[in-house]
């Protein structure tokens, strides 16, 4: 057989399409191949079905962050108790204890910041009440849902209080406790035991106790991405787990030096517009947040690395072959090199489709049909 004028370039494709994780092929140049026809070869088959278009990322096992994630003192005295780093905090626990008195976690998105009794209503008696149902204190027949601190309210106030080792008044006070959104996981502490108490001043930062997953993709990536798209994710005990798109972010830009420019949106497709200022080197990604189907199966790892997969669509009856099995032609475009019954070898142009970069296929359309075997480099 004459020499080639093809170059394989099977393995830096299959690298260069694995390294970018995109649907995006980028060929690489130089060198031919002068295999002759008779020479032993591996082969693969031509393959006529559903193809998975995925998009791969590595990404980080997590807790998701509070709306407001700062625990903040309002009592005055010296703290005899602080929570521990990765301590999950129920509503209506004990947060941490100044002279000794509770300070106690109420769940709501209203911080407290006056005393309440008997007689006032506002949101933040609303949520007061909330609390109150859902700890079990009171029926949420017997208390306004409009936020009015009635008889019903004092009367549960005085168990729940009771219940934390405070004194069985019918009122509440700002320094009895601290009003975050939903059940918390300590991230950080920043105050220390024993010093004094000021109101005003964190105590400690803390999390939602919601596991997700956070991956930060490339703009061309994340463009194919959407809310609702499934995943699957691989945690380092390596078992494999299912997830879905929650939420996606905007583009951030990361200059290098630890800062980064962007937001998170609640909803809808990867943003892939955008411009990257400044002089130095940029990285822009967008965030992807994933929550997890199977809680159990991540149970006992906290934050640890995890390799992505995201679903992002499907081509039924494709045809196709192995990535490596393609030849860039010299002049543009690329071949496969078929191999019939007798062992005879053919260059056969073919145009690509979709990548499935899970099992390594592309889709083919050209002069090839399902069953033909195709030249592959031997493992």
């Amino acid at each position: 057989m004459k020499p080639k004028a093809w170059v394989l370039a099977g393995a830096a494709l299959a690298a260069a399409v694995l390294a970018a994780l995109a649907i995006v092929i980028h060929p690489s140049g130089g060198g031919s191949s002068n295999q002759a026809s008779g020479d032993p070869a591996a082969t693969a088959t031509v393959e006529r079905g559903r193809l998975a278009l995925q998009v791969s990322a590595a990404g980080t096992l997590t807790y998701a962050a509070q709306a407001d994630g700062s625990v903040v003192n309002q009592a005055t005295g010296v703290l005899t108790a602080l929570p521990s780093v990765g301590d999950m905090i129920k509503c209506g626990r004990v947060l941490y204890r100044v002279q000794g008195h509770p300070v106690a976690l109420l769940c709501g998105s209203t911080p407290l910041y006056r005393s309440l009794s008997e007689g006032m209503k506002g949101w933040d008696v609303k949520e007061l009440n909330r609390n109150l149902v859902d700890l079990g204190y009171a029926d949420g027949a017997g208390l306004d849902p409009s936020g009015y601190f009635g008889s019903e309210t004092r009367s549960a106030l005085k168990d729940l209080k009771g219940d934390l080792g405070l004194a069985r008044t019918g009122s509440l006070e700002p320094a009895q406790a601290v009003a975050l959104p939903g059940p918390l996981r300590i991230s950080s502490v920043s105050a220390t035991l024993g010093a004094p108490a000021q109101p005003g001043v964190p105590i400690a930062e803390a999390t939602s106790t919601a596991r997700r997953v956070e991956v930060d993709l490339d703009p061309s990536e994340a463009g194919s991405v959407k809310v609702g798209d499934r995943a699957s994710i691989t945690v380092p005990n390596n078992r494999t787990t299912p997830g879905v798109v929650r939420r996606i972010g905007t583009l951030v830009v990361d200059d290098g030096s630890g800062s980064a420019s962007g937001s998170a949106s609640g909803s809808g497709s990867a943003t892939n517009s955008g411009s990257s200022g400044g002089s130095g080197a940029t990285t822009p990604t967008v965030p992807v947040f994933i929550k997890l189907k199977r809680i159990r199966d991540v149970r006992g790892i906290q934050q640890a690395p995890v390799q992505v997969s995201i679903i992002t669509g499907r081509v039924t009856h494709a045809l196709s072959v192995p990535v490596t099995a393609l030849l860039a032609r010299a002049g543009g475009g690329y071949a496969v090199e078929t191999v019939d019954a007798g062992g005879e070898r053919r260059l056969v142009p073919v145009d690509l489709g979709a990548f499935d970069q899970a099992n390594g296929l592309v889709q083919v359309s050209g002069a090839v049909r399902a069953g033909q075997r195709v030249v592959v480099p031997a493992s």
